[in-house]
């Protein structure tokens, strides 16, 4: 089973898989740009959710932006004379996905390698200083 995961963009939710390409509401960011998207679910061969989901990276490249077909809105009242016409057509990004994969535990460490070095050890005296107040 190939992994998959479950974004969230726009109010809406979208079950993508590498190489997948979607239409969602319009983004800001400019043709052949890599947008990091926000993982709700993710399955590879165990489902993720929760905290864990901070590993999960799901990349997409903008491949173009496009616009809905166009909706007819007709308001009518019978008998009233009321008759209301209007349109709407909304303004869409086509993503492709690239990546959908977690950092593992070894990633982490090997990007985090260096270490804070130990604070320096007051003395006994100094610290006696400290919590007399004098």
């Amino acid at each position: 089973m190939a992994s998959y995961a479950v974004i969230e963009t726009g109010g809406k939710q979208y079950r993508v898989e590498k190489g997948s390409t979607l239409l969602v509401d319009r983004l800001t960011a400019k043709e052949g740009d890599v947008v990091d998207l926000r993982a709700v679910a993710f399955r590879d061969k165990e489902m993720v959710l929760g905290k864990d989901l901070e590993k999960v990276k799901v990349d997409a490249k903008v491949v173009g932006h496009e616009r809905g077909p166009k909706i007819r809105v007709f308001k009518y009242r019978a008998k009233k004379g009321y008759r209301k016409r209007a349109g709407h057509r909304s303004e869409l990004t086509r993503l492709e996905i690239t990546d959908v994969s977690m950092k593992s535990a070894a990633t982490k460490t090997a990007a985090g390698s260096s270490k804070k070095p130990a604070a320096a050890k007051k003395p006994a005296a100094a610290k006696k200083e400290a919590e007399d107040g004098s």
